[in-house]
């Protein structure tokens, strides 16, 4: 008891603005999700939906490197303060709108362009606040706290919003959105002492340069470099699988909305028991090995439960192996580049990190949905019954996604055995361990 009053005094900034700002995430989870299905109903086309992503997401890579320049330069309390109060004038917008009865699709793009491009400075002031906030002997634990609330809104979210929409209408989603926020910008205000970094000669630099400067960090410092590649070569195939999943479990004879609903619900499930580990297992001896085994993990069940898999609970067992370690990958991930790179440069390197590793996220959804559409299900409809691909990933709508899964899970396999082999790589294990006095 003594031991939990301790850490609880440690990190108790960061705990008012984690659960602050995990509420107002919610919010914001939901009102996307409402926008999602109110654009899917308005026009009935699933591209128009999935280009409200698409439009939040493109700012975010190609501004973030500038962004986390911009962000270490200024005070991190005023820089989540303006890009979130910035976001809620934008939840603001479309409440009136709709109110007017005025919301065009069109809008809606626009405005999640913007939200995207306020992420790009909220995302890394909000990290390297973390880091401030957090004593380096928690940061395992924190770690895991974050993926633990991020999992359980990825699950509440859903549920939530559609009962607003259904009972109370898509206005008092955004509503609840909007209270949350002014909850989180509160306690930020007033609640949360931040501490203020050291003012380094870096922050003299000009824009460009400073956005240089991070990306020249990561070449510099290999290890963190290659580990942002085994990312970044590990999101090409999460996205792939992300857009070959609803054409898989939606059209496959013993699938259907229940049964994509029921692994995504088990997949966020999952999750979330994952993340309540992580918060309860000391720190391991080797991260490295953490990353690659859990991902390892991840890609070698899933996909070939997919693949093979012909019942809901054989895809939800392939569920949980998938996704029950990604909490503990992401958290000795999180460490590694806490322990490795400097507060003073964290800005930087987190934005470069965020372009380097998540550039290919959008890349993989357009080569999976165009692989399953215009190669794999034309190369199984025109496969025999007999064959040995009908025997394998069955036959009619739905087996061109299970071959595509199945070589998903081979190729993510491949990867983390490749960058297993990586000594930059496990050189940064050393120099964290050596940075932490281990």
């Amino acid at each position: 008891m003594k031991q939990l009053k301790t850490t609880i005094h440690e990190l108790k900034y960061f705990l008012l603005l984690w659960s602050t700002q995990s509420f107002s995430t919610l919010g914001s989870a939901m009102t996307n999700f409402a926008l999602v299905v109110w654009a899917y109903q308005e026009k009935g086309s699933a591209l128009m939906a999935a280009l409200l992503s698409v439009c939040s997401y493109a700012p975010y890579v190609l501004m973030s490197i500038f962004a986390g320049a911009l962000s270490d330069r200024w005070n991190k309390k005023y820089v989540m303060l303006v890009s979130d109060t910035c976001a809620a004038v934008c939840t603001v917008a479309v409440l009136i709108l709709l109110q007017l009865g005025k919301l065009e699709i069109w809008h809606l793009y626009i405005l999640n362009a913007l939200n995207g491009l306020m992420n790009t400075f909220q995302q890394p002031a909000s990290d390297v606040a973390v880091s401030l906030l957090t004593p380096q002997q928690h940061y395992q634990k924190v770690s895991g706290m974050r993926t633990f609330s991020n999992s359980l809104n990825s699950i509440l979210a859903p549920v939530f919003a559609t009962a607003l929409f259904s009972f109370a209408g898509i206005q008092t989603v955004i509503a609840f959105d909007l209270a949350t926020f002014a909850v989180a910008a509160a306690m930020l205000m007033f609640g949360v002492k931040m501490p203020q970094m050291q003012k380094i000669e870096e922050h003299k630099e000009r824009l460009l340069q400073a956005a240089r400067n991070g990306l020249h960090y990561l070449k510099t410092h290999r290890g963190i470099l290659d580990l942002i590649l085994f990312l970044a070569a590990i999101n090409f195939t999460a996205s792939v699988y992300s857009a070959a999943l609803p054409a898989l479990l939606l059209s496959v004879q013993g699938g259907g909305k229940y049964a994509y609903g029921m692994v995504n619900m088990v997949s966020g499930i999952a999750m979330l028991a994952g993340s309540v580990l992580v918060t309860m297992l000391p720190a391991p001896k080797s991260r490295v090995r953490v990353i690659c085994n859990t991902l390892l993990l991840s890609m070698g069940t899933e996909n070939f439960f997919l693949a093979f898999g012909k019942s809901v609970p054989a895809w939800c067992i392939g569920a949980i192996l998938g996704w029950i370690a990604i909490p503990l990958m992401n958290a000795n991930m999180d460490v590694l580049l806490r322990s490795s790179i400097p507060i003073t440069m964290q800005g930087r390197v987190y934005a470069a990190r965020n372009t380097l590793q998540f550039f290919t996220i959008p890349l993989g959804y357009a080569i999976g949905g165009l692989a399953v559409d215009y190669f794999f299900e034309p190369f199984m409809a025109a496969q025999l019954p007999t064959s040995v691909f009908s025997h394998l990933f069955g036959i009619g709508k739905g087996s061109g996604a299970a071959l595509l899964f199945f070589l998903l899970g081979v190729l993510g396999s491949m990867t983390c055995l490749v960058f297993r082999k990586d000594r930059n790589v496990w050189r940064l294990e050393r120099q964290s361990k050596s940075n932490s006095g281990i």
